[in-house]
């Protein structure tokens, strides 16, 4: 899964099965930026698809569209949507186990539905202290 929030609650994510890859950010970019109506500011932690020629690129291309900002290495407490993903592995583990693949899946896409029709639990991950930055608009 790959997902972007931000400080008014609003939440887009896409899942996939496979690993993340350059092309796979690239087409979520692309679907961010379009649909976000003013230029975008993301937040990427240090995975090496997010470092690679073809996300570098597509960047510079859509630059006054969209531009990315890159944590630390081994940061994720500076990442507000590390909050969101640490609340989807505990719904994953409650109630009865998801076996992995279409469980899984089910769980994952129930829980991210959820947040998208609740914004005040969205800005709540703005609201730890190492996460706080980004909620500055």
């Amino acid at each position: 899964m790959i997902s972007a929030i931000n400080n008014e609650g609003k939440v887009r994510f896409m899942l996939s099965q496979e690993a993340m890859t350059s092309p796979r950010l690239v087409a979520f970019m692309a679907r961010l930026a379009k649909d976000a109506g003013r230029k975008v500011f993301l937040i990427l932690d240090n995975l090496k698809a997010h470092h690679s020629k073809k996300v570098t690129q597509w960047l510079e291309d859509h630059r006054d569209t969209i531009e990315a900002f890159y944590l630390p290495a081994y940061a994720p407490e500076l990442n507000p949507d590390e909050y969101l993903n640490n609340d989807l592995k505990q719904t994953i583990h409650s109630g009865l186990q998801a076996c992995p693949g279409k469980d899984l899946t089910h769980k994952t896409h129930s829980f991210m539905r959820t947040l998208v029709k609740r914004p005040h639990k969205v800005r709540s991950s703005f609201g730890h202290p190492s996460a706080a930055y980004a909620a500055r608009g």
